[in-house]
């Protein structure tokens, strides 16, 4: 009888498809597509291999906003919740080096420096909730819109269109619940005591996730 159901299994087993012939073909494709691109724009060529190495890095790390906030409720881990900190002290450490330089010389604040204000929690709170409804962030979203995802292909649509209805309504917004000037920490506290707050911040978060995440394992 267990010979019988072994032979069956064997027979509802799916044929592996080679898939390295695609993969090559695809990686010819895309360096075909770079140099067209170098030939009419090398920065845009510059841009697309930016594009295709993040792409690259999101699908092999798994790397989601949502899921970092998600995991810790869901399945107690913190993987990527510690990884989203990481990722923005990195940028925090960029960012501050440019923005910096900038200022020295006496140039204007590079960056979008956004005002806070209600306009910020009712976006968070909508887009919080269409994250999960969508199962994924834009990243995320892109990612697995990329390995085939039809349900995701749907959430990207919506995506697209949520966006463009809020860039038509960005005026109405802007006037009704949006101050007029943002704040910049360093220009309130200085530079030093302005990333020393957010480093502080960060590293208090990183070790808040890491003993949640150790207790949930230990459990």
């Amino acid at each position: 009888m267990a010979e019988i159901q072994a032979s069956r299994i064997k027979k509802t087993k799916k044929k592996k498809v080679n898939q390295i012939p695609f993969g090559i073909a695809f990686l010819v494709g895309i360096v075909g597509v770079g140099f067209f691109m170098a030939n009419n724009s090398p920065k845009t060529a510059l841009m697309w291999i930016f594009g295709v190495a993040l792409g690259f890095t999101l699908q092999r790390s798994r790397f989601c906003f949502t899921a970092s906030l998600r995991d810790p409720v869901l399945t107690g881990s913190t993987s990527l919740s510690k990884a989203v900190i990481i990722a923005i002290s990195v940028a925090t450490v960029g960012f501050a080096a440019i923005q910096f330089s900038a200022v020295s010389k006496g140039a204007a604040i590079p960056g979008n420096v956004s005002p806070v204000g209600i306009h910020t929690a009712i976006g968070a709170t909508m887009f919080g909730i269409g994250m999960v409804i969508a199962g994924g962030c834009a990243s995320g979203t892109l990612m697995r819109v990329g390995e085939g995802f039809l349900m995701q292909v749907l959430s990207l649509v919506f995506f697209i269109v949520g966006s463009l209805w809020g860039a038509r309504d960005f005026g109405w917004w802007s006037e009704m619940f949006m101050p007029k000037k943002g704040i910049f920490l360093p220009q309130v506290l200085g530079w030093i005591p302005a990333l020393l707050l957010q480093f502080g911040l960060l590293l208090v978060l990183y070790i808040l996730a890491d003993w949640f995440g150790n207790r949930k394992t230990n459990q």
